[in-house]
C-alpha cells in the first residue's frame, strides 16, 4: 500500500494545505518521503461532522456488525506485512522485533474488544419489575444499559507508534463502546499512522458502516489538536504522552460550553520498593533485572522503573554494585525523535545538578539522537527534600533511595505522586514489611506487582493500565484491558417505557441473549 502523505477524512483522502510536513528518521538523521499535506480548522470540522452524524447508525448497528468491523481492522493490519513493520522502524528507530510485538498486541487487542463486544456483559443490562401494588407508592418499571458516549477524539503517542496510535487502544475501546473515532497522527510516525489508517478506513467501507465511523487528521503545531478537543461533536478524548500535553487538552477540555472527559495517561515514575529478605537471597538476579527493565526500548516506556527504593544494608551494597556493573554494559541507543533525545539529556543535567550521585553511566557509542543510560543514589532525606528527584524522565535512568529503616520508607511511600505501577521485590521474610506498605500504594497506583518489573503491560480482563494523578487524568479507568470500554460509555434508564421502544439489550424476552441483572438475580434472564 503506497504512502500518499493524505488525510483520511471518513471515506476521503484529503491532501491539507495549511502545513508541509515529512516524518524524520532518527537514525539517519534524515527526512522520509513523502511529503505530507497538514490540515486545520476546515478539515477538523469535516472530520468531526461525519462522525456526529455516523454516531447513531453505528451505535445502533448490530453488535456482530461491530464486532467482525473490529475483526477486519486487525486481519487488514495483518495484510499490510512487512511494509508496515519497515515503516514504523524507519520513523521511530525500534528494532524490528519489537514491532512485530507491538503489531500482534494492537491486533490482539481489536480481536478481544471483538470477543467483548459480541459478549455483551458492558452493557449492563439492568431490570427492575413494577411493583403496582407496594406501598405507601407503586414502584415503576425501570430498566438500564450503558449507551456510548459519542465521537472520540484520539491522539496518537510517540513511544508506541501502533499500540497507542491509530489502531491502538484508545481507539479501539471507542469502537468497541460504539463511538466513531477521530484521530490525530503522531508527527513522529506520520508514514506508519497513513498506512494503519488506510486498513481501518477499508474496514468500514467493507462492513457497510457510515464513513464519519473514523477520519485521520495530520497537522502541525498545537492548533489542530485544540481545535479537534473545542469541537462540540467530540464527547471524549484519549490521550497518550507528556504531562504538560495532557494538561493543555484537559484545560481545553474543561472550558468548553459542554466540559468533556479526557483520559490521559501523563507521567510516571514506577517505584520499585526492592526488600531486604529478596535482597539477601536473590540481590545479584534482581539487579540485572532492574537494569534490564531501566534500559529496555532505551527508556521509553510509560512502565519504566525510574525510582528504587530499599533499607541501608550491606546486603544493598552489593545490589548496588551489580546493578553499576550491569547498567556500565549498556550502551546508548537511538531514541523515537531528536526532541526526546534532547529532553532526555536535558533532564539529566538538571538530575546531575541536582545534588544525587550518578554511581553508573553506559557507555558512549556516537549513536544519532543517542540516549545514555545512567544510574543515581540518594538516601531518603535528599530524596523528601528535592522534589525533582521525584520527577519523571523519560529514558534509560532511575535513581536510587536508601532507607534508614521501614518507617522512612513508608514515609517516602506515603510522598510518591500517583503512579502507573509500584512493584515489590520481596520474599516470605518480607511480608510484614510489604503489608505495611500495600496500604500506600493502594492509594497511589493502578497496579502493585510483586516479583516481577513493570515493564511489561499485557492486553486482558484484568489488566489496569492508569493510576492517581498525573500518572493519567482519571485513576477510575484504565487504557489498556477490557474495561477501557467504560471510559467511553454512560448509563441510560428507561422508565415505564412501552416495548417497542426498549433497546434490545432490555427486552422482556432478552433477544441478544445477554447476562443481565433482573430483580437483583444475575443470570441469562
Amino acid at each position: 500500500m503506497k504512502i500518499t502523505g493524505e488525510m483520511l477524512i471518513g471515506a476521503s483522502a484529503v491532501r491539507g494545505a495549511d502545513a508541509t510536513l515529512r516524518a524524520f528518521d532518527p537514525v539517519r538523521n534524515a527526512d522520509l518521503d513523502p511529503v505530507f499535506g497538514g490540515g486545520g480548522a476546515a478539515e477538523v470540522a469535516r472530520a468531526c461532522e461525519l462522525a456526529d452524524a455516523a454516531f447513531d447508525p453505528y451505535r445502533h448497528a448490530p453488535l456482530e456488525t461491530r464486532a467482525q468491523f473490529l475483526e477486519a481492522i486487525a486481519d487488514n493490519i495483518i495484510e499490510l506485512g512487512d511494509a508496515l513493520i519497515e515503516r514504523a522502524q524507519a520513523e521511530s528507530a525500534l528494532p524490528k522485533a519489537r514491532l512485530e510485538g507491538e503489531r500482534a498486541r494492537t491486533v490482539a487487542q481489536l480481536r478481544m474488544f471483538a470477543s467483548l463486544v459480541r459478549e455483551g456483559r458492558w452493557l449492563s443490562a439492568t431490570l427492575d419489575s413494577a411493583q403496582p401494588d407496594r406501598k405507601p407508592l407503586p414502584r415503576p418499571d425501570l430498566r438500564l444499559q450503558k449507551i456510548p458516549i459519542g465521537p472520540v477524539a484520539v491522539f496518537g503517542a510517540s513511544n508506541f507508534p501502533l499500540a497507542f496510535s491509530v489502531a491502538g487502544g484508545d481507539t479501539a475501546a471507542a469502537f468497541a463502546a460504539g463511538c466513531p473515532v477521530v484521530v490525530k497522527s503522531h508527527l513522529a510516525h506520520l508514514g506508519t499512522s497513513e498506512l494503519v489508517g488506510r486498513a481501518v478506513q477499508k474496514a468500514v467501507a467493507d462492513n457497510a458502516l457510515p464513513e464519519g465511523v473514523f477520519s485521520l487528521l495530520v497537522g502541525a503545531g498545537n492548533a489542530i489538536g485544540e481545535a479537534l478537543v473545542a469541537h462540540p461533536a467530540i464527547k471524549a478524548v484519549g490521550f497518550t504522552g507528556s504531562r504538560r500535553g495532557g494538561l493543555a487538552l484537559a484545560d481545553i477540555a474543561s472550558k468548553r460550553r459542554e466540559p468533556i472527559p479526557v483520559f490521559a495517561e501523563m507521567s510516571s515514575v514506577n517505584p520499585v520498593f526492592a526488600l531486604p529478605g529478596a535482597l539477601a537471597t536473590r540481590g545479584d538476579a534482581l539487579a540485572a533485572g532492574f537494569i534490564d527493565s531501566v534500559a529496555l526500548g532505551v527508556g521509553q516506556f510509560c512502565t519504566n522503573p525510574g525510582l528504587l527504593f530499599a533499607l541501608a544494608d550491606p546486603k544493598l551494597d552489593d545490589f548496588i554494585d551489580q546493578a553499576t556493573a550491569a547498567l556500565e554494559k549498556k550502551d546508548a541507543q537511538t531514541m523515537l525523535t531528536a526532541g526526546i533525545a534532547a529532553a532526555y539529556a536535558d533532564g539529566i543535567a538538571h538530575r546531575d545538578g541536582s545534588g544525587a550521585q550518578r554511581i553508573a553511566s553506559g557507555k558512549e557509542n556516537g549513536a544519532a539522537s543517542g540516549a545514555l543510560p545512567a544510574l543515581y543514589r540518594v538516601n531518603a532525606a535528599q530524596f523528601l527534600a528535592t522534589p525533582q528527584l521525584a520527577d519523571e524522565i523519560f529514558g534509560p535512568t532511575s535513581v536510587i533511595v536508601t532507607c534508614e529503616n521501614e518507617d522512612e520508607m513508608i514515609a517516602v511511600a506515603r510522598q510518591l505522586e500517583g503512579q502507573l505501577t509500584a512493584t515489590l521485590l520481596m520474599d516470605n521474610d518480607d511480608m510484614e514489611l510489604a503489608r505495611r506498605l500495600m496500604p500506600v500504594l493502594e492509594r497511589k497506583v493502578g497496579r502493585i506487582l510483586a516479583n516481577g518489573f513493570p515493564t511489561g503491560v499485557e492486553v486482558s480482563y484484568a489488566m489496569v493500565h492508569g493510576g492517581p494523578f498525573p500518572a493519567t487524568s482519571d485513576s477510575r479507568s484504565t487504557s489498556v484491558g477490557a474495561m477501557a470500554i467504560e471510559r467511553f460509555l454512560r448509563p441510560v434508564c428507561y422508565q415505564d417505557l412501552p416495548a417497542p421502544l426498549l433497546p434490545q439489550a432490555l427486552a422482556d424476552d432478552n433477544p441478544l441473549n445477554l447476562w443481565r441483572l433482573r430483580d437483583g438475580e444475575l443470570g441469562p434472564n
